[in-house]
C-alpha cells in the first residue's frame, strides 16, 4: 500500500510539473511575441490553408496580449490540476487530443482570412473531459467532480459557444468535443489495460 501511495505522489507530481512546464511556455512565448510586435501571431491557425497547417500546434501556446494570456491562464490551471493529479502522461495525452480536435476543426470551419490563436480551445477540452469523464470510467468520484465542473463552468462554457467578434466559438466547440473523445479513448484504454492484467493473473488470483 505504501508502495502504490508513493507511486500515486509521484505520478501527481510529475503531472504538477507538467502542467508548470505548459504553462511556462505559453508566457515565454507570449514575452518573445510582445517583444517582436506579435509577429508570431501569424503563425496560428489559418483556415483551409496547408502551408499553415503547423499552426494547429503553434495555436494554443500563441495569444493576442498579455490579457488574453492570463485569462487562459487562470481556467487552464484551474481545470488542468485536475487533470494532472492522473499523472503527466494523461495531462499531455488530454492535451493532445484536445489541441488536435479544437485546432483541426478550427482549420476547417473558420471563416477564411482570419488567425486562430489561443488556448481557450484547450480550456473547453479539460471543461468536457473533466464532465464527461466520470460516465465513461463509472467511476463516483470521478462523476462527481464532473458535476461540480459543470456547475462552475457550465454557464461560461455555453455563454462562450455563442458567436461573439474576435472570439473563435469554432476553437471553443471543437476543444469541447475533443475532451469528450479524451475522455472516451482514455477510458478505454485503461480498461482495456485492466484487463490484459487481470488476465495474466493465475485463475485463483482473479
Amino acid at each position: 500500500m505504501k508502495d502504490q501511495a508513493r507511486e500515486r505522489y509521484a505520478a501527481q507530481v510529475d503531472g504538477l510539473r507538467a502542467l508548470g512546464a505548459l504553462v511556462a511556455v505559453m508566457w515565454s512565448v507570449e514575452l518573445v511575441n510582445a517583444l517582436d510586435g506579435y509577429r508570431l501571431d501569424k503563425d496560428g491557425i489559418v483556415p483551409r490553408n496547408v502551408s499553415h497547417l503547423d499552426g494547429i500546434v503553434f495555436a494554443p501556446f500563441l495569444h493576442e496580449s498579455f490579457s488574453h494570456l492570463l485569462g487562459n491562464t487562470v481556467p487552464f490551471v484551474i481545470l488542468g490540476l485536475a487533470v494532472a493529479l492522473a499523472g503527466a502522461g494523461r495531462l499531455l495525452l488530454v492535451t493532445l487530443i484536445v489541441a488536435l480536435v479544437s485546432g483541426l476543426g478550427v482549420w476547417l470551419t473558420s471563416p477564411s482570412g482570419t488567425v486562430t490563436v489561443g488556448a481557450s480551445g484547450v480550456v473547453f477540452g479539460y471543461a468536457t473531459y473533466l464532465i464527461s469523464r466520470g460516465l465513461f470510467d463509472r467511476r463516483v468520484g470521478e462523476v462527481l467532480l464532473g458535476i461540480v465542473v459543470l456547475l462552475l463552468f457550465g454557464g461560461a462554457l455555453i455563454s462562450d459557444l455563442i458567436p461573439h467578434t474576435g472570439i473563435s466559438w469554432e476553437a471553443h466547440l471543437f476543444g469541447g468535443i475533443g475532451g469528450v473523445i479524451a475522455a472516451a479513448v482514455l477510458a478505454r484504454r485503461a480498461r482495456e489495460t485492466a484487463s490484459a492484467g487481470a488476465a495474466s493473473l493465475p485463475a485463483s488470483l482473479r
